[in-house]
């Protein structure tokens, strides 16, 4: 099946400068595309051109396989949807803000009335009906704000951080809600966040935009197990990055050649470490490592590069705490071991283990935990 919108050569300047370049991308039918990358990358100058408000320098963007123009831009505005962060509501009831895209299309009041109260219901809010928009929580106005989009059943639905805003519990609840109607109305979405939860739990791919440059597109476990570079392995969360060099292959005991994935063996920052991966002998690469792969020890007495017998943790590293930091629940640890290693904890781990600010600890985490990249 063709794509529904495809992108190409798109290249559009502000000031003079460019700040979005895209050489290729489409988004497939009855698919959420979410485009991450920070505050700065393009994203919003994304929407902005895929709904013909802003003219690009260079380049063409084709719906159903055909080329959009400015003469044709009203009428494919009119089989979009844009919901962003502020939701923009009128001084009018729930009801009646939902209902104004179906006045302006000219619907009957009958069918205005059902499909209204039908969007009313499904995202939850059926009771505010006759509400004024300015007695709304940000929660509340969120879901007039869809329920108004989803109303008009267009065929691609653009989103530009429209959860980013809410509070904790009212986003859960309402990225919950989106993620089943997404999935029950097959809905075309490109849905641009710079939150990696939201990218996960919503798309069923990622593009990532930095620096105005589209730099990976693919399956969410794909970008954020095997980012393509060091910049979108950061951004993704793996927030160790540690460059190395592939000095051999680890033959293990009983275990024969393997054309894939191979335990390769790297020298680091002094430290000699295993890795999973396919790089070739001699190879300049970066090892990639989240931090929620990487295990803390109070006994530091652990030699550098032990590999041992007593887990399946083939990396040990000496070093010390340089960096507490409480995440919620969580505690992130930076441990100095020539080079920095990022650990993410529990607090009751941390009191557990005793760990204070310039101890020294010992860092360890699995062959198969760690992402290499050439360099």
């Amino acid at each position: 099946m063709p794509p529904l919108l495809e992108i190409r050569n798109l290249l559009i300047h502000r000031n003079r400068r460019p700040v979005l370049e895209v050489e290729h991308l489409d988004v497939l039918e009855n698919e959420t595309l979410a485009v991450i990358g920070p505050n700065g990358a393009g994203k919003s100058t994304l929407l902005l051109a895929v709904s013909q408000l802003l003219r690009p320098e260079r380049g063409e963007i084709c719906f159903r396989g055909e080329v959009l123009t400015a003469s044709g831009a009203l009428a494919f505005r009119r089989r979009l949807a844009l919901v962003l962060q502020d939701p923009l509501l009128l001084d009018l009831s729930v009801f009646d803000n939902v209902a104004l895209g179906l006045r302006f299309r000219g619907q009957s009041s009958r069918q205005i009335t059902a499909q209204v109260d039908s969007w009313l219901e499904r995202l939850g809010i059926a009771a505010l009906r006759k509400r004024r928009a300015r007695t709304l929580s940000g929660g509340e106005a969120q879901r007039v704000s869809l329920a108004r989009a989803f109303a008009l059943n267009p065929d691609l639905l653009l989103l530009d951080e429209p959860f980013g805003a809410l509070d904790a519990p009212s986003r859960a609840r309402l990225l919950d809600d989106f993620h089943t109607l997404a999935n029950t109305t097959s809905i075309t979405t490109l849905f641009v966040t710079h939150d990696m939860d939201e990218a996960l739990w919503l798309g069923h791919r990622v593009a990532v935009l930095l620096n105005g440059q589209l730099r990976q597109v693919g399956a969410p476990e794909t970008v954020f197990s095997a980012p393509a570079d060091p910049d979108i392995a950061a951004l993704v969360g793996a927030e160790t990055v540690i460059a190395g060099r592939v000095t051999g292959e680890v033959r293990l005991e009983g275990q024969p050649p393997s054309s894939g994935d191979r335990l390769l063996a790297v020298e680091a920052g002094g430290f000699k470490l295993e890795a999973v991966g396919q790089a070739a002998v001699g190879r300049s690469v970066w090892l990639c490592l989240r931090p929620e792969a990487v295990t803390l020890w109070a006994d530091a007495s652990v030699p550098p590069g032990d590999t041992g017998p007593r887990s399946s943790v083939r990396n040990r590293l000496r070093g010390r705490i340089s960096r507490m930091t409480p995440q919620g629940p969580l505690l992130r640890v930076v441990v100095d071991c020539g080079f920095p290693i990022v650990a993410l904890i529990t607090r009751l781990s941390a009191q557990e283990l005793g760990l204070q600010l310039g101890q020294e600890v010992a860092a360890g985490f699995k062959a198969s935990a760690v992402h290499l990249i050439a360099r």
